[in-house]
């Protein structure tokens, strides 16, 4: 009986063509039935038939084709899969696509990077300059103050006499068609981000200052200001660290909200 209460029987949904599958799978071209149910093939890794997911080739030029988040959660599914999306290669080239990127230089600290390729992920460097001012660069790059200051950790707009450079946020997608970015992790943003130099290139005796933090003491002076900060041991500001993708500020966020649970907990 239909839902508005007649007698048709429900339509059976369309059954999917044999020829889409014969190119991935060799298996069922010799026996092919009549009945509904052999039309109907599930792609899935857990299909032992399903041969064509166990070739490498394959598999990669399928994984190529997934969002950058898809692509960390394919790792998940098996080994075989797991060698194939953790491949630098393929994650480059996924992370690069959508935003048609010429290039993606440097290794990022935590290979969670690789998990995110949104807009917030992007920076532009500004090398500062006299006279250079918080609303003045907002003005350049049409962007927004606070924007400026939350990127790269500012509580004032005095900060800026102390540095070197600040990162912009990216608000065009133009900026990044066919430029190439480099992965830094800056020591006053605290951050690790994809940098796009507007000026050509990084400057060798900066680019040296801002990744810093991915030596071992520089990782160090960040685990110790964090634990002080939570007031827990090494392993704890360790472990929401690494899950915070070696953001700082993040990981704070992270251990507050936990905290807030087991007081919440506690309480009832």
């Amino acid at each position: 009986m239909g839902c508005c209460g007649g007698d048709e029987e429900e339509q059976a949904p369309l059954p999917l063509p044999m020829g889409l599958l014969e190119p991935l799978n060799s298996f069922h071209q010799e026996t092919v039935s009549s009945s509904h149910e052999d039309y109907h093939q599930v792609i899935s890794p857990m299909n032992s038939n399903f041969s064509a997911l166990l070739c490498k080739d394959t598999l990669r030029a399928i994984l190529e084709k997934l969002p950058l988040g898809d692509l960390s959660r394919a790792a998940c599914v098996c080994r075989l899969w797991r060698s194939v999306a953790s491949d630098r290669d393929l994650q480059v080239c996924v992370f690069k696509s959508p935003w048609k990127l010429r290039d993606v230089i440097g290794n990022p600290s935590s290979g969670g990077f690789w998990r995110d390729n949104s807009i917030s992920k992007f920076a532009v460097s500004h090398r500062i300059s006299r006279g250079d001012s918080i609303a003045s660069l907002a003005v350049k790059y049409s962007v927004q103050v606070m924007d400026i200051k939350r990127l790269n950790n500012m509580m004032s707009d005095h900060g800026i006499y102390s540095r070197d450079r600040l990162l912009i946020p990216v608000c065009k997608p133009e900026v990044l068609i066919n430029s190439t970015c480099y992965i830094e992790l800056d020591i006053h943003a605290k951050r690790e981000v994809a940098v796009v130099y507007l000026d050509g290139g990084p400057d060798k005796n900066l680019h040296i200052l801002f990744n810093r933090p991915t030596t071992e003491r520089g990782k160090k002076k960040v685990l110790d200001s964090l634990k002080r900060s939570m007031h827990v041991d090494d392993g704890t500001a360790q472990y929401y660290l690494s899950i915070s993708n070696g953001d700082p500020r993040a990981a704070l966020t992270k251990f507050s909200e936990d905290l807030s649970w087991e007081r919440q907990v506690q309480s009832t």
